[in-house]
């Protein structure tokens, strides 16, 4: 067998048995810039992992993150992550996530500004069931944004 087929059986070997987890993360590890103590930060990072990503968490807080990136703080949260040269601002559901990779639109990433309840992180028994709705936003170049997908 030659060298270039062995890899290329090798590699589609490794893609069905990761299936859609390597789908997800296009393997590549999410970066989560947050707090150490935030509760919510934590929460929506189970919910990502849950959802086939794989997370490295920077504790250092999010606003440096943020700037460097290009997010307005406008569009801030408690929580900044990259992957796929997109950033993703605040509660941002996995599902948005996955679907902005594989649709790969121009803009800077998506936001779900502040904390809205029923979110991502923000959905535990604490809440009481509450679903606040709220919009997550393509965020463009320009600082201006679209409205991605919206809840409630």
């Amino acid at each position: 067998m030659k060298r270039r087929t062995f890899l290329r059986s090798t590699l589609a070997s490794a893609a069905l048995v990761a299936g859609p987890r390597l789908w997800a993360q296009g393997a590549a590890i999410m970066e989560v810039w947050k707090d150490p103590s935030c509760g919510c930060c934590n929460e929506w990072i189970k919910h990502v992992k849950d959802n086939g990503f794989t997370v490295r968490i920077h504790d250092t807080g999010n606003a440096a993150a943020r700037a460097r990136f290009g997010m307005p703080v406008k569009y801030g949260g408690c929580h900044t992550a990259r992957i796929g040269g997109y950033v993703f601002e605040g509660h941002v559901p996995a599902r948005d996530i996955k679907r902005l990779l594989k649709e790969k639109p121009t803009g800077i990433g998506l936001a779900v500004p502040g904390m809205p309840v029923g979110s991502p992180g923000m959905d535990g028994p604490a809440y009481k069931g509450r679903l606040d709705p709220y919009d997550v936003l393509l965020v463009l170049a320009d600082g201006s944004f679209r409205v991605f997908q919206s809840y409630g």
